[in-house]
């Protein structure tokens, strides 16, 4: 059997390393050859170096085609994928909150003498001693390699290649934050393609010695990845280059440099500075970064940014002053070098970086504050996590509970459903981790546009206005009733609350209160111990928002998630780039929205919060006060910088509406 689809691509950025790793993953666990066009070229989905190289960015149109004993399954996930529909997580600022919490210094500082130029990153001014960061040399034998000896040198590439997989491997998995785990998972792919083994297989077998083949291969298909239009593309040219070298080196029996070897505080000069080395590392011991070469797209730039590391890429030493240096500073704003500043820079850097430390410092102290406003209303900052690798990052932030735990993470890219007690053990860590706080975990939103393999959803016209959420949810009891069985004996657990996505009647709360008794009946029954919940609603569509008092009389609280309220009320997709413009939550009728819903829960004595992105925006905090909400919920990087914006507020008397 044979499928194909044409549609556009919605993943964000397009089809860079770790969507095309996400993508490798979901392919591999279909038995159909899956088969990706874009104009001319075509990839195998499970090849993470030919989807790269096939240059696809966000709304270019594709050709998706499927073959074999499971092709129309496969064509529905690997659609609802390229649809934008499981999405990679977007970067969060890991642990240290300096890099939300300290602001772009206001006054432009001009180069003084003796300044090298990059291109800055952020984080602001650094200085400290360097660190050279610098690679064993690599030496290949000369001349080619005996025909009698090529199977060896075979055996002993594949082997190397084996132990560097292990090795970032291992490095994924104790890596400082998500997104260094999420960057190094993906360049795995990259180093097991099977692809780039073939091409050194080839070269090898030519007569080429291991150390020559790898770097061949590994020149080869970077060169191909660096014509690439798309710059993020292009920057994956380094990691193909990393992956090579460090193959290259294991093969010859030498150890990398690794930066855990930088002492604390120190500045790291490098030519460049590749995902695999800074992967592992926990940059918050360093004092910032400089690399002659890289781009501001790189992985290592993107890490630096999520750390709030100051950092500056591609600077220009033509003199090789970073060379012989022994102290530098930096500014990760304007870009700027200083290698060995004189006495008058040296001193204006440890003025500035005092500056910077005395912020985060105050910033740091509200991680376990309660915030209130000025006139005394408490007002709760919980974290929007996507899985259970969030809850240290929140933690970390000072999250006060969860306000929106996204549970499709479960579902989505794999082969079978998760049972009830997978579904149990995840929702009890993410209760214990946070005892005295609550925890508001948002039923299965899934639809035609995140297709679940082993749950039938019809082909619809408009995925985004069909059966999802709740919808979907109550049209599959069985499917619903795993769900609410694990949420019941997860209860006792901790504060938990449960809220529904989707809904647009009181009749779906009703329906949903039935299977729940239904639930405890059936658990009583077989002597299992549960608990019970607060039953919410996450109000998202504009039915729901115009009925909110007749919700508000059937329901525990309201979670308003403005990111679809917004698109629903304004009739404008938000992934659309010719009406994303409409798409503000500062819109008079979003805000009319949200004043509706939190007037509504004032009037039945339920609470109301915020979880989409509008509650990290400290512009609308004052409007959202003086509506009535009294709970944030927002991605754990903007958690401190929002409890000083609420310590700040005084509220007025809640507006009517207009």
């Amino acid at each position: 059997m044979e499928t194909m689809k044409r549609l556009r691509v919605g993943v964000e950025g397009g089809l860079h390393a770790r969507p095309a790793a996400e993508l490798v993953r979901l392919a591999k666990g279909f038995e159909a050859e899956i088969v990706i066009g874009a104009g001319a070229q075509t990839a195998p989905a499970r090849s993470s170096l030919k989807l790269l190289l096939l240059g696809v960015k966000e709304g270019d149109e594709v050709e998706l085609r499927t073959s074999g004993p499971d092709a129309a399954e496969a064509l529905s996930a690997v659609s609802g994928f390229l649809s934008g529909g499981i999405a990679h997580e977007p970067a969060e600022a890991p642990a240290s909150i300096a890099s939300e919490a300290i602001p772009a210094p206001a006054e432009e500082h001009a180069p003084a003498a003796g300044a090298l130029k990059g291109i800055g990153t952020g984080g602001g001014p650094a200085i400290g001693p360097v660190f050279h960061f610098i690679q064993p040399a690599l030496e290949a034998p000369a001349g080619p390699t005996p025909p009698e000896a090529r199977s060896a040198e075979l055996e002993k590439v594949e082997g190397a290649r084996v132990r560097l997989l292990q090795q970032i491997h291992d490095d994924a998995a104790r890596a400082a934050s998500p997104q260094s785990r999420d960057i190094l998972t993906a360049i795995a792919s990259l180093a097991e393609d099977a692809d780039w083994a073939a091409a050194i297989a080839a070269h090898v077998a030519d007569g080429q010695p291991a150390i020559t083949a790898i770097l061949t291969a590994g020149r080869e298909t970077a060169a191909a990845l660096a014509a690439l239009p798309d710059p993020y593309a292009r920057a994956r040219a380094e990691d193909m280059d990393a992956v090579a070298r460090l193959l290259a080196l294991a093969v010859n029996g030498l150890k990398p440099v690794s930066l855990a070897d930088c002492p604390e505080g120190a500045v790291i000069v490098a030519g460049d500075l590749t995902a695999l080395e800074i992967g592992a590392a926990d940059l918050r011991r360093t004092g910032g970064l400089i690399c002659r070469n890289g781009s501001a797209t790189s992985h290592a730039a993107i890490l630096a940014k999520a750390f709030g590391i100051p950092a500056v890429f591609g600077v220009a030493d033509p003199q090789g002053k970073l060379t012989a240096a022994r102290t530098v500073a930096l500014d990760g704003t304007s870009g700027l070098v200083y290698p060995d500043p004189s006495s008058d820079i040296a001193e204006e850097f440890t003025a500035r970086c005092a500056q910077a430390r005395a912020e985060v410092e105050r910033l740091s102290a509200l991680r376990d504050v309660a915030p209130v406003t000025r006139d005394g209303t408490p007002v709760i900052v919980a974290a929007n996590i996507g899985s259970v690798k969030d809850i240290e990052l929140a933690k970390e932030h000072g999250a006060m509970g969860v306000g929106l735990m996204r549970t499709e993470f479960l579902f989505l890219g794999r082969t079978a459903l998760p049972d009830e007690e997978e579904q149990f053990t995840t929702y009890r860590t993410v209760l214990e981790a946070f005892p005295g706080h609550p925890v508001v975990i948002r039923t299965l939103d899934i639809g035609g546009d995140k297709p679940v393999r082993g749950i039938s959803v019809p082909q619809e016209e408009n995925p985004f206005l069909g059966l999802r959420g709740i919808r979907l949810c109550l049209a599959n009891p069985a499917l619903f009733k795993v769900q609410l069985r694990a949420l019941l004996r997860a209860a006792p657990y901790g504060d938990l609350k449960v809220m529904l996505p989707m809904v647009s009647d009181p009749a779906e709360i009703a329906r949903t209160r039935d299977l729940i008794a239904d639930c405890e009946a059936e658990l009583t029954a077989e002597g299992k111990a549960f608990g019970r919940f607060d039953l919410g609603t996450m109000v998202e569509t504009p039915a729901a928002a115009l009925i909110a008092r007749d919700l508000a009389a059937v329901t525990a609280f309201f979670s308003i998630g403005t990111n679809d309220l917004t698109q629903y009320v304004m009739a404008a997709d938000r992934m659309n780039p010719s009406v994303a413009s409409l798409c503000q939550t500062d819109h008079p009728a979003v805000l009319r929205a949200i004043r509706m819903v939190a007037q509504a829960a004032q009037a039945h004595g339920i609470w109301c919060g915020i979880c989409g992105e509008a509650a990290s925006d400290a512009g609308l905090l004052q409007t959202f006060l003086d509506a009535g909400v009294r709970e944030l919920s927002m991605a754990p990087a903007s958690i401190p910088r929002i409890k000083q914006a609420i310590g700040a507020a005084t509220l007025s008397s809640p507006p009517q509406i207009p």
